[in-house]
């Protein structure tokens, strides 16, 4: 197994490309551990060339940590198209129709073209994510990827300073409210899903010792700031840690497996025609080691 960075000359602390290894078979520890440690090194690993189905991707998942299950989602169990250790990233429904315009799971899963990080709206948020693509359009659908470790070393002192202690409050709900939809309309048993959960707006890694930004669309409150104050604040964040310079775009190809690190990086999907092209993505999670912050019952 090789791993290299995916641009050595302008981005070589960000993205590697990983060679030498056929994810349908099992891995020893010391593959294993070498994938830990690229993802320490990179943030993010690309895999091309995988042509694995979802048992052979759950297997590759559960080597590398215990599995979340897809609980961020509103599909009911009856319309889902497969089981809840997986993630359905696609346009389909159960019968592999392409989602009708105005069908609310299409409009919920618009919410993944805003910058964010997966899980952060659970008291233990996630640790890796890992997407494998079985159908992609002909044109569009990349995922951009950034790396918050360089957009916090990029920071001045005082900032650094300023946010050291921040607790910032994650919602799905408030995510999906910036593109018009209210809390109320997914229904009595999903509101538990919604319900705001804190996280620290710096996080530290263990394993590297780095500092890394903790944000996401899904913030919607700076615990102890006026909310006007904290989303200006959260959204002129955003846009220092996505500036191109720390920014990977990932243009897809059949059965390429990326996986990123949720805790050092934010990602989103970019647009394409998902009324009349097939997307088909299956994503895994890796449930994260604890949680950020001490939970209390965070403000509605």
């Amino acid at each position: 197994m090789d791993i290299k960075p995916i641009d050595p000359v302008n981005r070589s602390f960000f993205a590697g490309v990983v060679s030498g290894v056929d994810l349908r078979q099992p891995l020893s520890p010391q593959d294993i551990e070498a994938i830990h440690q690229g993802m320490d090194r990179f943030g993010m690993l690309v895999f091309h060339d995988q042509p694995i189905n979802d048992e052979q991707q759950l297997v590759f998942s559960k080597a590398l940590g215990p599995l979340e299950t897809a609980t961020g989602d509103i599909a009911a169990p009856q319309d889902r198209r497969m089981s809840m250790e997986l993630n359905d990233i696609s346009n389909l429904d159960k019968n592999n129709k392409i989602l009708a315009r105005d069908d609310r799971r299409r409009l919920f899963g618009l919410g993944n073209m805003l910058w964010h990080s997966d899980s952060s709206f659970k008291e233990v948020p996630a640790k890796y994510s890992l997407l494998s693509a079985r159908t992609i359009p002909e044109e569009g659908g990349n995922t951009e990827f950034a790396d918050m470790r360089a957009a916090y070393d990029a920071l001045d002192d005082d900032l650094k300073a300023e946010i050291a202690e921040l607790i910032t409050e994650h919602s799905n709900a408030h995510s999906r409210e910036q593109i018009g939809i209210p809390k109320a309309s997914y229904g009595e048993e999903n509101q538990i899903k919604l319900r705001p959960v804190r996280q620290r707006l710096v996080r530290h890694d263990a394993r590297t010792g780095r500092k890394s930004l903790y944000l996401s669309a899904h913030i919607g409150a700076i615990v102890g700031w006026p909310a006007p104050e904290a989303r200006m604040f959260i959204r002129d964040l955003i846009e220092h840690a996505t500036q191109r310079k720390f920014v990977y775009a990932h243009a897809w190809k059949p059965w390429d497996l990326v996986m990123w690190d949720n805790r050092t990086t934010m990602h989103r999907a970019r647009r394409y025609n998902d009324l009349g092209e097939v997307r088909d993505m299956r994503r895994t999670t890796i449930r994260g080691e604890g949680v950020t912050v001490e939970q209390v019952q965070a403000a509605a």
